[in-house]
This record gives C-alpha cells, sequence and structure tokens, in this order.
C-alpha cells in the first residue's frame, strides 16, 4: 500500500511538472477573453458570433472572467473559437507535491514529539535535543510513508 500512494504522490507531480513556471504568470486585470480579444482587434459582437451568443453574451462572458466567475466549460469554449489551447492546472507552492507532504509530516511529527517530550520532562523523563531532532526526522518519515489523512486536518 504504501508504495502504491507513493506511486501515486509521483504520477501526480509528473503531471503538474509541465505547470511549474506558470505560477509567474500575471492574469490580465480584465481577464484573458478581453485581453486577447482587443489585441487581436476583434469586436464584441465577433466574438458573440464565433460563440454563438450576442454582443451583449459577449461582454457579460468577459466580465464574469473579470469577477472570477467563469466555467472552465466556457474559457474552453473561448479557447477554441480563438483557436487557442485553453490550460487548467496547479503548481504546488512548495515546489512538488512530495515536498508539501514532507512540510505536513514534519509539522505533525514536530508537535507530536514536542508533546510528548513536554510529558517527559514532567516525569523528570527529558530528552535532548539531539534525541528530539532525531525523533522528529524518524516520525517525519513515517507519516510521509503512511500518508495518513489525518495530515490533512
Amino acid at each position: 500500500m504504501r508504495n502504491q500512494k507513493k506511486l501515486l504522490l509521483e504520477q501526480l507531480d509528473k503531471r503538474l511538472k509541465p505547470f511549474k513556471g506558470t505560477e509567474k504568470v500575471v492574469v490580465p486585470s480584465i481577464g484573458w477573453v478581453k485581453n486577447i480579444r482587443t489585441a487581436l482587434n476583434m469586436t464584441l459582437s465577433q466574438l458573440g458570433k464565433k460563440l454563438n451568443i450576442t454582443k451583449q453574451g459577449a461582454r457579460d462572458l468577459e466580465k464574469r472572467e473579470e469577477s472570477g466567475v467563469i466555467s472552465i466549460q466556457l474559457l474552453r469554449e473561448v479557447g477554441r473559437v480563438l483557436e487557442m489551447d485553453f490550460v487548467y492546472g496547479f503548481v504546488p507552492i512548495d515546489g512538488s507535491v512530495d515536498q508539501l507532504v514532507e512540510k505536513k509530516a514534519k509539522k505533525m511529527a514536530t508537535k507530536i514529539v514536542l508533546r510528548t517530550s513536554q510529558s517527559m520532562k514532567l516525569e523528570n523523563q527529558g530528552n535532548s535535543d539531539e534525541r528530539i531532532k532525531q525523533a522528529i526526522e524518524e516520525l517525519t518519515e513515517d507519516l510521509k510513508n503512511e500518508l495518513q489523512k489525518s495530515l490533512w486536518d
């Protein structure tokens, strides 16, 4: 089971890798559709005709994109009529899905180990800083390998 989870994470990282760098793309404040349409010197009527909607429908579409309430399906259709590919994906903030899991596992491991360590100190059975660090690293690896649902709480 562990190998299957690890394989799924590796496959997801591989799928997301082409999006690396796209997080730096700045979306035009007016939206891509209006930005592209005006750069191509295309009227709202022309865009509407290509989409089989009215000029007002095309204007509404641009407004919906600008406000962030447009559907992915509609953006794909706009891309098709503009003879462009619409691209949709996610870019892990931490660089990879594996690094995201590592960060979450380390956070959880640190919390668990420090809580246990605090209890042991109260009973005069404290551990050295080096032993605590080692315990965090070991528990992080275990949590990463198990990929427990509780990592996401």
